[in-house]
């Protein structure tokens, strides 16, 4: 039995029916408004042979590293680089009509995959940059340096694209704080320490994977966090666009997506994966918060009881 402070969400297919049911399957031509807000379960390369073309604002990607995983019974073998690099090729190709002319793209990726995800995506698209994120997780290397950092890919399909730099500023500790006048310059003091918003860098060293004592933490091995994807949707799309994940997992994706108030499209072959992202949907109506984001500014790890002040602060004006 597990600890009443494990919040890991765990249950098996039987007992998600009811969520497994709110999905649907495509396999005919259809139209966007009977996509949008929706979990569809099936292979995501014959299912984007019928989502309509140009209705993609913002793709998040998170396709298999080329590792041996056992995905609760779904297993992705390794393969070689040369049939790596068609996989990747496969899914990309089948993603480019749907994308909108300014739409932006994020692949996430390990070190190795990243090489070839990379290249694949500097052939179809604007590659603009590579976020590197330090996970902090890793197996232990007698022989090698543990591998604690991901890549995320990000392209555009032209130069019009969106980023909205301004929803994604980062709240840093002041080390060494200026005054000007006695007054703090470009900085603000508070009982818990001294801030400042500043811009983000391509280094994501502020999150956390997914644990056992988040609302947010699934079983599913390879889940990504809410706070990592919350900052992808919030540069690079608009309330009401439409963001679209085509290997959804566990559902951050579309979870996320609903909290800032975006349409979702995710596809998920694995009906316990799909039980689990509706389930989370559910809870999402509910709880909209999104751990480490707090009143439009990102913090750093560790800053939680300065966070709760200052959502406090702010419900009291």
């Amino acid at each position: 039995m597990k600890s009443l402070k494990n919040k890991t969400i765990d249950f098996p297919l039987e007992k998600g029916k009811l969520f497994v049911d709110r999905c649907i399957s495509v396999n005919s031509d259809t139209t966007i408004d009977k996509l949008l807000d929706k979990t569809i379960l099936g292979d995501s390369l014959s299912i984007m042979e019928f989502i309509p073309h140009h209705s993609i604002d913002l793709l998040i990607a998170d396709p298999c590293y080329n590792l041996d995983k056992n995905f609760h019974g779904i297993r992705f073998s390794k393969l070689n680089e040369t049939d790596y690099f068609q996989y990747t090729e496969s899914w990309i190709k089948k993603i480019i009509p749907l994308l909108k002319q300014n739409a932006s793209i994020y692949v996430c990726c390990d070190w190795q995959s990243s090489l070839i995800i990379g290249n694949v995506l500097n052939q179809y698209f604007n590659v603009i940059n590579r976020i590197t994120w330090q996970r902090e997780k890793g197996r232990g290397a007698l022989k090698n340096w543990k591998n604690a950092m991901e890549d995320i890919w990000f392209a555009t399909v032209s130069k019009n694209y969106t980023f909205n730099v301004n929803d994604v500023m980062c709240r840093r500790k002041v080390i060494a704080p200026y005054k000007v006048d006695g007054k703090p310059k470009d900085w603000e003091e508070t009982t818990d320490g001294n801030y400042r918003n500043t811009y983000p860098s391509n280094f994501w060293d502020d999150i956390s994977i997914p644990y056992w004592s988040m609302p947010e933490n699934t079983a599913h091995p390879t889940q990504k966090p809410e706070k990592l994807i919350a900052k992808l949707i919030l540069a690079n799309s608009n309330e009401g666009d439409v963001v679209f994940d085509p290997f959804l997992g566990s559902g951050t994706t579309s979870v996320v997506a609903k909290k800032l108030g975006r349409h979702y499209i995710g596809i998920e072959q694995n009906p316990l994966y799909c039980a689990w992202s509706e389930y989370r949907l559910e809870q999402a109506e509910k709880d909209k918060s999104i751990q480490g984001y707090t009143n439009g500014v990102f913090w750093e790890r560790n800053t939680l009881v300065a966070q709760q002040k200052e959502l406090k602060k702010e419900t009291k004006q």
